[in-house]
């Protein structure tokens, strides 16, 4: 519920904004905005919020926090009226615009907070009314840089027909007081309540993803750990290939033997009615190499797990007892992409920004490994040089955006740049998505073979090799 004109009314009037110095300005959110103003030894924090359903110009007695990076209509607030002196504060009739009349030096603004729920902006204008800037870019207003606002000319009358009324709210202290603790009860979307719905919400489904992430972990460390159990039933096979090849049909999917590993008895073993008995053999026998080398990654990646799920719920319990909407506010968008992907790892490799792309490339095959596990995804771009060793370079996937060219020949040069063949000054490479690889079976960490690759002719070129070592992040 946003603030009605006779609740304005009462803010303004209990501040007494007129003779007050802005000393700080703090844009927190593209809908926040707060002011920091100063008067015979009182110190003030005016807070504006323009969000639908919960507009409101008074003064707050929290914490406001500030947003990780600077915001355009709130560093343009500080290069004109910081230091400047509010003149008059007054609503224009009754159409919830406040207009704050500041000088500072020689000049003049307007600022204007335009509390309406269905367009609520906030406009700073010289005395001609000429548009400097506006929080929020409104073409179809015509609020935009350059254009004129001057709602005097149509204010209205504030009717008191008995339409509107002060809130009758509870506790101590004046309806400023009251009404900021009012919003951060039951503010609406800014409110505590809803805030922490929102933080459940966005957590609780990673940590459920990790959980059941978890138990396939458990279940693979379970096979991986009776390795030795493969090898024996590889053993088995072989030892009783006539059996296999003479006693059963074609459509069974389980051989009987006996289990001579155990001191006897009979067993069932699992085999593949369409292939041979060598090759049932071969294929236990390649689960049982298989199963012996990734028992250390799979109990290494468990850990890594459990970490992960401590850390959401921790941050989460952080966040559910916050008790200031603003900041919670801003800790929930900071964890927009949630924290499962902030564990602390710094990612094993060389990192490149140019433009909005993100270049990797991995140094060596224990880098290579680490990034086509943890760090890249299916539809992000592989590159490699076709005949040299070399660094894998990937090239992070924007949503519905292609790789450009420039941005391709990047990569490219990098791949070349970052291999054996980097003496010879040019090479042939192939790229192809992450999702288009396979792992070479029995081959070396990190080892992979593409398919559905391009192919790409690349000279090295040291101007672009320069400007990308300019873009290292």
């Amino acid at each position: 519920m946003s603030l009605n004109w006779k609740e304005i009314d009462l803010v303004l009037s209990e501040l007494d904004l007129a003779g007050c110095q802005i000393q700080k300005i703090n844009q927190s959110g593209f809908d926040v905005l707060s002011l920091r103003v100063y008067r015979q030894g009182r110190v003030h924090t005016l807070l504006a919020v323009i969000r639908s359903g919960v507009c409101r110009l008074h003064e707050t007695f929290r914490d406001i926090p500030k947003n990780d990076k600077p915001l355009r209509f709130g560093e343009l607030l500080k290069s004109r009226i910081i230091n400047g002196w509010i003149e008059d504060a007054a609503q224009i009739g009754g159409d919830r615009i406040v207009r704050l009349v500041i000088r500072r030096g020689e000049l003049r603004y307007n600022l204007y907070f335009r509390l309406w729920s269905n367009a609520a902006n906030a406009l700073l204008c010289d005395t001609d009314g000429k548009i400097i800037d506006v929080m929020r870019r409104l073409p179809k207003r015509g609020e935009i840089c350059g254009e004129y606002y001057k709602p005097e000319l149509t204010a209205s009358a504030a009717l008191d027909d008995g339409r509107y009324s002060i809130r009758k709210l509870e506790g101590e202290g004046g309806f400023n007081e009251k009404i900021d603790r009012w919003y951060a009860e039951q503010g609406e979307a800014l409110s505590l309540e809803a805030l922490r719905t929102e933080a459940t919400r966005r957590f609780e489904g990673g940590i459920s993803r990790l959980e059941a992430a978890l138990a396939r972990l458990r279940e693979k460390e379970a096979e991986y750990a009776d390795a030795a159990r493969l090898k024996e039933y590889g053993g088995l096979i072989m030892a009783n290939l006539p059996l296999l090849n003479n006693s059963y049909s074609s459509s069974q999917d389980w051989i009987e033997v006996e289990d001579f590993y155990s001191g006897g008895g009979s067993i069932r073993i699992k085999i593949d009615h369409k292939k041979s008995g060598v090759e049932n053999a071969s294929a236990y026998y390649d689960k049982y190499r298989k199963a012996k080398s990734g028992l250390a990654d799979v109990r290494a990646e468990i850990t890594r797990t459990e970490s992960k799920i401590i850390h959401e719920k921790e941050h989460l319990d952080s966040l559910l007892a916050e008790t200031n909407p603003l900041r919670l506010q801003k800790l929930i968008g900071g964890a927009g992409q949630s924290s499962v992907k902030k564990d602390g790892r710094k990612r094993p490799c060389l990192s490149f920004r140019r433009g909005e792309w993100l270049l990797i490339v991995g140094r060596s095959a224990k880098e290579n490994d680490e990034l086509l596990r943890r760090h890249v995804k299916g539809n992000d771009l592989w590159l490699h040089t076709r005949d040299f060793a070399g660094s894998y370079v990937f090239i992070k996937q924007r949503s519905g955006k292609s790789v450009p060219l420039p941005i391709l020949l990047d990569a490219a040069n990098l791949a070349l740049f970052y291999s054996k063949g980097r003496g010879a000054g040019k090479g042939e490479l192939f790229y192809t998505q992450v999702k288009y690889l396979r792992r070479a079976k029995n081959g070396p960490k990190g080892l992979v073979l593409p398919t559905q690759e391009k192919n790409l002719s690349v000279t090295l070129d040291s101007l672009r090799l320069k400007e990308l070592e300019n873009c290292r992040v």
